[in-house]
C-alpha cells in the first residue's frame, strides 16, 4: 500500500494544486488545549511570553472539493477557530456534518457554537453512536439544540460504513476508553485511493480486541493517541486513572515494524505536558525513529 502524500501545513503552504479530497489537521492537543488553564509551568509560560503558539484541541477537517462539502471530526472548545480554518483551507463555506468520538469535554462541547446563542444553525448533521446520541438528547444544553433543530442527530453503528459522497466514506469502530457518558469510537476515513485511521483516545493498545499493528497495515496513515509521552509526565498523579498508550510504549510496540509501516504512524492528541506538542528534542527523536508527529494546519491528500 502506497504511502500517503502530505502536501502542506500552516507554516509551509501547499505549492501544488489542491487535491479533490483531503484531510486538514485542525488541532493536535488533548481536551484542555495548550496552554492549559492555570498551568504555571515553564512550557505554558512560553505561550504567555510569546515564545510558543497556541495548540488547539484535536480535530480533523474532511473536504471533498468535487461536491463542495466539508465535515469536522470532533466539536472542540476551539470550534470557532477550527471552522474558520476548515472553510479557509477548503475555499468553501459548507459544513455538511460533525462526527463525534465520545463525550469527554474536548470532543463534543464545541457543539454549543451551533446553538441559537451563536450560529443558530439549521439541522447540521451530528454523527454519534447510540449512547452519545442519547446523552445529547437527554442533557441540556444539547437537548435544546436538538429540540430547536440546530443539530440533527445521526446514529452510527460500529463497523457500519457511512458513504458521504461518491469519493468519501467513514467507518466508526469501538475502542476501549473511559466511557462514563458514552461509548468511544475511532474512525476509518476512506477515499478510492487512501485510508486513514483516526484514534485520538484509547486506554491501552493491548486491551483492544483488534491488533493495532494489523490495523496500521490496512491503512495509509494512522493518526494515533499520543496523549502522554511517558509514565513520569504527571508527578503526583495516579496515571492508571487516566490510561493512554504512552508514546514510548507505542514506539516499543512498533519498533520492529518495517520503515514503510512506521512512517504511517502519526501521533496526535497531546497533553500540554507532552514535549511533542512543541518543537523539542523528543519530537525530533520520534521523527528520527521513522514516525510522524502531527502539526496543526497539515493537509493530507486522500
Amino acid at each position: 500500500m502506497s504511502l500517503l502524500i502530505i502536501y502542506g501545513c500552516a507554516d509551509n503552504p501547499p505549492t501544488e494544486e489542491q487535491p479533490e479530497q483531503f484531510i486538514t489537521i485542525l488541532g493536535i492537543a488533548q481536551d484542555a488545549g495548550f496552554p492549559q488553564a492555570d498551568c504555571l509551568k515553564e512550557h505554558c509560560q512560553q505561550f504567555w511570553e510569546g515564545k510558543a503558539k497556541k495548540r488547539h484541541v484535536v480535530s480533523l477537517g474532511l473536504t471533498d472539493q468535487s461536491t463542495g462539502q466539508n465535515w469536522m471530526f470532533e466539536a472542540t472548545p476551539d470550534f470557532t477557530t477550527q471552522l474558520h480554518q476548515l472553510k479557509k483551507t477548503s475555499g468553501n463555506d459548507d459544513l455538511s456534518g460533525v462526527f463525534l468520538t465520545h463525550a469527554h469535554i474536548g470532543h463534543y462541547t464545541g457543539l454549543m457554537y451551533l446553538g441559537h446563542e451563536v450560529m443558530g444553525a439549521s439541522e447540521v448533521p451530528v454523527y454519534a453512536m447510540s449512547r452519545m446520541k442519547s446523552y445529547l438528547q437527554t442533557n441540556g444544553p444539547w437537548s435544546q439544540m436538538v429540540a430547536m433543530e440546530n443539530i440533527s442527530l445521526q446514529e452510527l453503528r460500529s463497523d457500519s460504513t457511512i458513504r458521504l459522497t461518491p469519493s468519501l466514506s467513514v467507518t466508526p469502530f469501538l475502542v476501549p476508553h473511559r466511557d462514563e457518558y458514552s461509548e468511544t469510537v475511532g474512525y476509518r476515513i476512506s477515499s478510492p485511493n487512501k485510508d486513514v485511521l483516526f484514534i485520538p483516545d484509547i486506554n491501552k493498545w493491548h486491551i483492544w480486541e483488534k491488533d493495532i499493528t494489523e490495523e496500521i497495515n490496512r491503512v495509509d496513515l494512522a493518526l494515533l493517541d499520543g496523549t502522554f509521552y511517558d509514565s513520569a509526565e504527571l508527578p503526583g498523579r495516579d496515571m492508571s486513572e487516566i490510561p493512554h498508550p504512552y508514546v514510548e510504549e507505542s514506539i516499543r510496540l512498533f519498533e520492529n515494524l518495517p520503515a514503510s509501516e512506521k512512517s504511517k504512524v502519526m501521533f496526535i492528541h497531546f497533553n500540554h505536558t507532552n514535549p511533542l506538542i512543541l518543537d523539542s528534542p523528543e519530537r525530533r527523536k520520534v521523527e528520527k525513529l521513522g514516525f510522524k508527529v502531527a502539526s496543526e494546519g497539515l493537509t493530507i491528500r486522500l
